[in-house]
């Protein structure tokens, strides 16, 4: 199909393999509960939430904007309404050590959460792969999250059949990555795939796979990554 236009059959299967694979993983996801941790106090942390995503949201016109570039193999993709701060996202990184989104300040962020059990992860990681290795760097990085539970063993063995090169190696054992996903509205079932500025803020998330390493995801991350 030609470029610009947008088609859904291709996306409504995917999505559908996805959230089958959700079902298939149970409820363990879906019902672990979360306790908060830290030393900040809760008005004070609502405060600050309160106005990051007051300031996400003024971005609205920017999100439906770069959204409106998602089309072909990326189509799914829809715009934030409105667009929230996902600065507090926590998860470990490659060195193991507790971060959040607000680490990456100043990247543009495709933040992929993926388990070892999910078929249509497995389909889709070799191309978030290939556009980390194509469009990483300094303004830009996939960040592909696992969120089994355990230890790394499994999850550092299905990156080495993938054949994953590029990917650093992101991990929630918790549960609660996906769990604040779930309870924002943006996770269905995995894959779950949020693209976020470099302020934090939600431009444009969808549930399901896609072809990551496509013109038509390449061309999405460059609208995106534009002033």
């Amino acid at each position: 199909m030609a470029d610009g236009k947008r088609f859904f059959f291709p996306a409504t299967r995917l999505m559908l393999a996805a959230l089958l694979a959700g079902v298939l993983a149970g409820a363990v996801a879906v019902y672990v509960s979360e306790s908060g941790s830290g030393n900040n106090a809760p008005e004070k942390v609502a405060a600050a939430t309160g106005k990051d995503d007051a300031a996400c949201a003024a971005k609205a016109g920017r999100a439906k904007q770069v959204a409106a570039k998602a089309v072909g193999q990326v189509a799914a993709l829809q715009p934030a309404d409105p667009p929230q701060s996902l600065k507090a996202l926590a998860f470990n990184g490659p060195d193991g050590k507790p971060m959040t989104i607000a680490d990456h300040a100043g990247k543009t962020v495709l933040l992929n959460l993926w388990a070892t059990w999910c078929a249509p992860c497995r389909a889709e990681m070799p191309a978030l792969d290939a556009l980390q290795k194509e469009k990483g760097g300094n303004a830009f990085e996939v960040v592909a999250v696992n969120v089994d539970t355990g230890d790394d063993a499994k999850p550092k063995k299905f990156l080495n059949e993938t054949g994953v090169e590029s990917l650093a190696f992101y991990r929630d054992p918790t549960i609660a990555l996906f769990n604040e996903a779930k309870t924002r509205g943006l996770a269905l079932g995995l894959p779950v795939t949020m693209l976020i500025d470099g302020e934090g803020c939600l431009i444009a998330h969808m549930n399901g796979p896609a072809e990551w390493s496509s013109p038509d995801a390449k061309r999405l991350v460059e609208a995106a990554l534009a002033p």
